[in-house]
C-alpha cells in the first residue's frame, strides 16, 4: 500500500492481493483473528482503520461494521467479498465521517460513535500516528475501546527477510515502534492505556513445536519479550463526573452477622446523589435478618432494604441477587464482617467518579493489618494467588480476595450478559467480576484498605477447600484468557 494524501490511491497490488497472503500465512492470520475475537464483543459497532480487504472486520462479527482504507482496489475487493459490511476509501490521516460527505464519492456518511476501533499492524505505516489517533477520537465515547496490534520491533530483520524471500507481504514503508512510543502517542491523543500483552513466538505452524512455543513458552517471563504480536487496549480519557451525577447501591452479603449489622448501617457513608444499602441474608440462624429489619425501622431517613437469598448458596449468589435488585448507577460490595472498613468506600467512589478506573478493587496487602486480622497461611495464600492471577490476567492484582469491589451498573450488566464465556464457576463472587472486567476490557484500579480483625462472628472461609477452588479457577483463567478460549 502506498501512503498518500489522496483518498483515491491505487494499490500496488500488495494490499488487494491480501487474500492470497492470508492463505499463505493462515496460521498467523488465524491467531490475529482469535486475538480480536477475544477482545471484541460480537454484534458491536466496529470501525477498522486501514482495513485492507476487510477480513479482520468480518471476523469479529459486528452488528455494524465500517472499514476505511486509502487503497481503492482493496476497498473494491472488500465490498465484493463482504457486502453486509460498509467500506469506504478514506486516508486515515484525513479520516472524516460526517453528514456532508453523504453523497460525495469516496467518503462516508455520518455514523454514531463506535464500540471498538481496530488498528491492526498499520501504525508503523502511517506517517503521523498522532494525527490519525486525533481523527479517531471524535468517533468514540468513554466506553469505546481502541484495539491495537503491532509487530514487536525486535522482529524487524526476520520480517524483512520474509518479505525478500516471498513468504511475507512486502510493504514500501514500515516504522518499527517500541511499546513505550505507542503508549506515549496514545496519551498525547487523549487516550488512556488499559492493558498490554503479547502473543505468538512462532508464526508458522511446525507441529508439535508450534503448540509448545505459542501456548506455553510465549507466556513465560523473559520469553514473552520475544513474542511477535503486541496488543494494546486503550480507552478515551474520561472526564470526571460530579457527585450528583451518580447514585450508589451498597450490597452487603451476610450470614450469621447479627452483631455487625448496626455498625454497618452507621458506618456506610452517603455517597453521590443518594446511597441505598441492600442486605442479602444467606439464611442466617443468629437473628441477622431480624436485626436488619430493626435497623430499617431505626433509620427511616436511609434507604435500606433486606433481600433473602432463599435457595441460593454462597456469597457469589448473594452478590448477584443484590446487584440485580440494585437501583444505583454504581454498585459496590461491602462484606458484613466489616474487616475492610466501610469508611474507605468513599475512596473507591472517588476513584470511579474521577475516571481513574472502571473496576475498583480493594487491596488488603498494602497497609499493616491489625493483629489476628488474617492468619499466616491465609496471608501466604493471598499473596500467592495475587501473583498468580496478576500473571494469568495480564493485570496487576495484589489482592484478588478483598471483598470490596466497585463498578458501574452498566459495566456489570455487560459482564453478566457475557458470563457464559467463563461459565458459572465462582462461589465467592470476586472472580466472576474480576474475570469479567478483564474480558470486557475495563480499566482496573486497586485501592488500599486497612484490614481489621473481626469483632463478631467467625469466618465462613474454609482455608483448604477454598484454596482448591481457587486453583481450579486459575485453570479456567489460563484456558479462557491466556489461551484465548482454546481447548486442548
Amino acid at each position: 500500500m502506498v501512503e498518500t494524501n489522496s483518498h483515491t490511491a491505487r494499490s500496488t497490488g500488495t494490499t488487494a492481493g491480501q487474500p492470497r497472503w492470508r492463505k499463505r500465512n493462515v496460521y498467523y492470520y488465524g491467531w490475529l483473528d482469535r486475538i480480536y475475537r477475544f477482545v471484541v464483543r460480537p454484534n458491536s459497532r466496529v470501525l477498522h482503520v486501514s482495513c485492507e480487504c476487510g477480513d479482520l472486520l468480518a471476523a469479529v462479527e459486528p452488528s455494524y461494521g465500517v472499514g476505511v482504507d486509502s487503497d481503492v482496489d482493496a476497498i473494491e475487493l472488500a465490498r465484493k467479498r463482504f457486502p453486509h459490511l460498509k467500506f469506504y476509501v478514506n486516508d486515515p490521516h484525513e479520516l472524516e465521517l460526517d453528514e456532508k460527505s453523504l453523497d460525495k464519492p469516496g467518503k462516508v456518511s455520518k455514523v454514531e460513535p463506535f464500540d471498538y476501533v481496530l488498528i491492526c499492524n498499520t501504525l508503523g505505516r502511517w506517517r503521523d500516528i498522532q494525527q490519525v489517533l486525533e481523527r479517531i477520537r471524535p468517533l468514540t465515547t468513554e466506553s469505546t475501546r481502541i484495539v491495537i496490534t503491532y509487530y514487536n520491533y525486535i522482529w524487524e530483520g526476520i520480517l524483512d527477510l520474509g518479505s525478500i524471500i516471498g513468504i511475507r507481504r512486502p510493504y514500501p514503508y514500515q516504522n518499527w515502534l517500541p511499546p513505550e512510543d505507542i503508549e506515549n502517542l496514545l496519551r498525547l491523543s487523549n487516550f488512556d492505556v488499559i492493558r498490554t500483552t503479547s502473543y505468538l513466538l512462532m508464526p508458522k505452524r511446525i507441529p508439535p513445536l508450534t503448540t509448545f512455543c505459542n501456548y506455553f513458552l510465549s507466556l513465560m517471563p523473559g520469553f514473552r519479550y520475544f513474542n511477535l504480536v503486541n496488543l494494546v487496549i486503550a480507552r478515551p480519557t474520561p472526564a470526571a463526573r460530579r457527585d450528583e451525577d451518580l447514585s450508589v447501591s451498597v450490597i452487603v452479603p451476610c450470614r450469621n452477622e447479627r452483631g455487625n449489622i448496626e455498625d454497618a448501617v452507621n458506618r456506610i457513608p452517603e455517597m453521590g446523589r443518594k446511597t441505598e444499602i441492600i442486605f442479602v441474608d444467606g439464611n442466617s440462624t443468629d437473628g441477622t435478618a431480624e436485626e436488619i429489619e430493626n435497623q430499617i425501622k431505626k433509620h427511616p431517613q436511609r434507604k435500606i432494604r433486606l433481600l433473602h437469598q432463599g435457595e441460593g448458596v454462597g456469597k457469589g449468589d448473594a452478590v448477584r441477587k443484590g446487584f440485580a435488585a440494585a437501583s444505583g448507577d454504581v454498585l459496590v460490595i461491602q462484606d458484613a464482617d466489616l474487616t475492610a472498613p466501610p469508611e474507605d468506600l468513599v475512596k473507591f467512589f472517588r476513584a470511579l467518579r474521577d475516571g481513574k478506573g472502571e473496576f475498583i478493587s480493594g487491596s488488603r496487602l498494602v497497609y499493616p493489618m491489625e493483629k489476628q486480622a488474617m492468619r499466616f497461611l491465609n496471608l501466604l495464600g493471598n499473596k500467592f494467588f495475587g501473583a498468580l492471577f496478576s500473571w494469568l490476567l495480564g493485570q496487576r492484582f495484589k489482592d484478588t480476595l478483598c471483598g470490596t469491589k466497585m463498578i458501574y451498573k452498566k459495566d456489570y450488566e455487560l459482564i453478566a450478559a457475557n458470563r457464559s464465556y467463563f461459565g458459572d464457576f465462582d462461589p465467592f463472587g470476586d472472580f466472576d467480576l474480576i474475570f469479567g472486567a478483564i474480558k470486557q476490557n475495563l480499566k482496573v484500579v486497586e485501592v488500599p484498605v486497612t484490614y481489621r480483625a473481626r469483632t463478631y462472628g467467625t469466618t465462613n472461609i474454609s482455608r483448604f477447600a477454598h484454596g482448591w477452588l481457587l486453583l481450579k479457577m486459575s485453570w479456567i483463567a489460563f484456558k479462557k484468557i491466556k489461551w484465548l478460549g482454546r481447548r486442548r
